[in-house]
């Protein structure tokens, strides 16, 4: 008979600018003590272990595991970027289906020296350092700077639209005990800083934080008495749209259909919404590609929508409020959604929130990311 899984756990650790004597592996370890204690689990009933960092290199998850002790039935090296964590999440929830693992630890974390930021911009892909790092680029900021200035072109947004859904977001994040930044930010503030790439300022690029995240994936039934989150729809597509397209549309585009009709919901249903928010221009191509935008203007709809809170859209502050982990930024989003889902989410908590959409989006490659996927899940209450 064929297993259900579920989420049983969703924890993270505070995020930090530049902290002294931290290491990915400490964070690694510090956050899957974190998630132990939180589900009540014992080290050796962890029977599966994936990961996802860039500063872990050269040792991989199974280095982990003979570091942590655990020994895995199942195990995983995920480095997909703002992808990673839903990926992780798709493969986790199959593995305990088929009955090869029943409690799986996925985990996320990087520490990033800043030599090691320069590294991973200048080598992150072959195509980037063989084809951008020659051009002295400055990493992915110039890249979406075209983007933002596309879409402000098309939909006749100006700086200040996307202004308002970075201060949305500080709003909530300054419920959020983890977030790097959680002090109010205003229009005057966001319009006078500094620029890094027109029409970008400091505001509309993740800052470069230490943190760690971490979800348990777990056959249903296993931990009693915990708050639970199912998977209702789950779907992915890489390399959309082979460079070939403006950029403003994903791969969530093509898979938001059959992700809504086997869900059997609407962007309605959706109490809240975590998109990978490395810029707020993909917050808004992601939410438009998903169908919340729908038939009206963008400018209204961020004004309508998102500043006012009526659609709760990145609850943490997101990782421009937050701050972006390297790698575990990918996993950023899920925790928070299953944090609403079991109402841990404290000063922040979505009253009633019981249905939650996750995208994720990843993997520059010279000109766009080419992994989406987007999850809806449900609390098991």
């Amino acid at each position: 008979m064929r297993q259900k899984a579920v989420i049983s756990g969703a924890t993270g650790l505070p995020y930090q600018r530049r902290p002294e004597g931290v290491t990915t592996g400490l964070l690694l370890r510090d956050v899957l003590l974190a998630l132990l204690g939180q589900t009540g689990l014992i080290r050796d009933q962890i029977d599966g272990l994936a990961i996802s960092s860039f500063t872990l290199r050269p040792d991989k998850a199974i280095d982990i595991a003979w570091r942590f002790g655990l020994r895995p039935r199942w195990i995983m090296d995920d480095q997909n970027g703002g992808a990673s964590g839903l990926n992780m999440l798709q493969h986790a929830i199959r593995a305990v289906e088929s009955g090869d693992a029943n409690a799986i630890a996925i985990l996320a974390a990087d520490h990033f020296s800043g030599a090691d930021f320069v590294d991973l911009n200048n080598n992150y892909s072959r195509t980037v350092r063989d084809h951008l790092s020659p051009l002295q680029f400055s990493g992915p900021n110039s890249l979406f700077a075209i983007l933002t200035s596309q879409m402000m072109d098309r939909d006749g947004l100006e700086r200040s639209d996307f202004g308002t859904l970075c201060i949305a977001q500080r709003q909530w994040a300054a419920g959020n005990p983890r977030a790097a930044y959680r002090q109010p930010l205003a229009m005057d503030v966001y319009r006078s800083a500094k620029r890094v790439a027109g029409p970008l300022s400091v505001f509309d690029c993740v800052p470069v934080v230490s943190g760690a995240e971490a979800i348990l994936v777990s056959r249903e039934g296993l931990l009693r008495g915990i708050p639970s989150v199912k998977v209702r729809s789950l779907k992915a597509l890489h390399n959309f749209d082979r460079h070939e397209g403006n950029g403003l549309t994903t791969g969530l585009s093509v898979i938001a259909p059959e992700l809504w009709a086997e869900s059997g919901l609407e962007p309605s249903d959706i109490d809240v919404v975590q998109c990978y928010d490395d810029y707020p221009v993909m917050v808004m191509v992601q939410l438009r590609d998903l169908g919340f935008v729908r038939d009206v203007p963008l400018r209204d709809f961020i004004k309508d929508r998102i500043a006012t809170h009526a659609l709760p859209v990145n609850t943490s502050g997101g990782q421009l409020s937050a701050g972006q982990p390297g790698a575990a930024g990918g996993l950023h989003g899920l925790v928070e959604a299953v944090t609403q889902l079991a109402g841990r989410g404290g000063d922040r908590q979505v009253a009633g929130a019981r249905r939650a959409l996750v995208s994720g989006y990843g993997m520059m490659e010279y000109r766009y990311c080419l992994c989406a996927n987007a999850v809806i899940l449900e609390s098991g209450a």
